[in-house]
């Protein structure tokens, strides 16, 4: 499969550094305080009930793989934790993606050192939030019946080999990070969601390796809260230095 998922982290590391530019700090702000705003709620809202779900499937495990609890437990929450995180994102972009959309424009901006025909303003940003939306709700239209196909070969692995259970929802969850915030800055240019995927496909250990950075970023205490930022300043380097051409 053609490119190199360093080369995809990479882009998100630099994605990271360019949240310091004060030129974009105005851009960074606002989905910055979405996303750790809906990131505190829905953390606190399921906290109580993690481990509920923790508890619910270890005890569904069969009696004769009950001497693998100790292996089978960390895999569990780490499952648990990749299906919570990347609904949070979900949800969180959906509410954020026309300030995002903006920021990946003030994003290409800087790099290509031109103007990019999009929203230019916030109040643009919020009067094209509809059809932003509209866009989020397509992405979930696509994520559904790939993520039901999953489900459904975790639950048969889950009793044999539970690793891969783990491994594909981490797959889905990296290619979906990846759609999701390419799409921002191939949006500025028009493109549909189905040039964005057909573009990333062509890059897809490239693309694989940016969108597993993205699901481990939403992981790690703290950086969940600027995760949202640093993956769309990171997609918009991943679209003009590859994507594009």
């Amino acid at each position: 499969m053609k490119g190199n998922p360093v080369r995809g982290l990479s882009y998100l590391v630099r994605g990271f550094e360019l949240l310091l530019i004060p030129e974009l700090r105005p851009f960074v702000l606002v989905p910055l305080l979405m996303n750790t705003a809906i990131f505190i709620l829905l953390i606190t809202l399921s906290l109580g009930q993690f481990s509920d779900w923790i508890d619910q499937i270890m005890d569904s495990l069969w009696e004769w793989l009950d001497f693998l609890r100790w292996i089978i437990w960390p895999l569990v929450v780490s499952l648990l934790l990749v299906i919570v995180m990347y609904t949070f994102s979900i949800v969180a972009n959906i509410i954020a993606s026309p300030f995002n959309g903006l920021l990946a424009e003030k994003v290409e901006e800087l790099l290509v050192g031109k103007e990019v025909i999009g929203k230019e303003t916030f109040a643009q940003a919020l009067k094209d939030a509809p059809r932003s939306m509209s866009k989020e709700i397509h992405k979930i239209a696509y994520y559904l019946p790939r993520a039901l196909l999953v489900a459904i070969i975790s639950i048969v692995f889950t009793f044999i080999f539970p690793p891969i259970s783990t491994a594909l929802w981490f797959l889905l969850g990296a290619w979906m990070m990846s759609l999701q915030y390419c799409d921002y800055p191939m949006d500025n240019h028009k493109h549909s969601l189905n040039e964005v995927k057909t573009a990333i496909a062509q890059h897809r250990m490239t693309s694989l390796g940016f969108g597993g950075g993205v699901m481990l970023g939403t992981m790690i205490p703290i950086v969940n809260f600027i995760i949202m930022p640093a993956a769309v300043c990171g997609a918009t380097i991943y679209w003009v230095e590859e994507l594009q051409n």
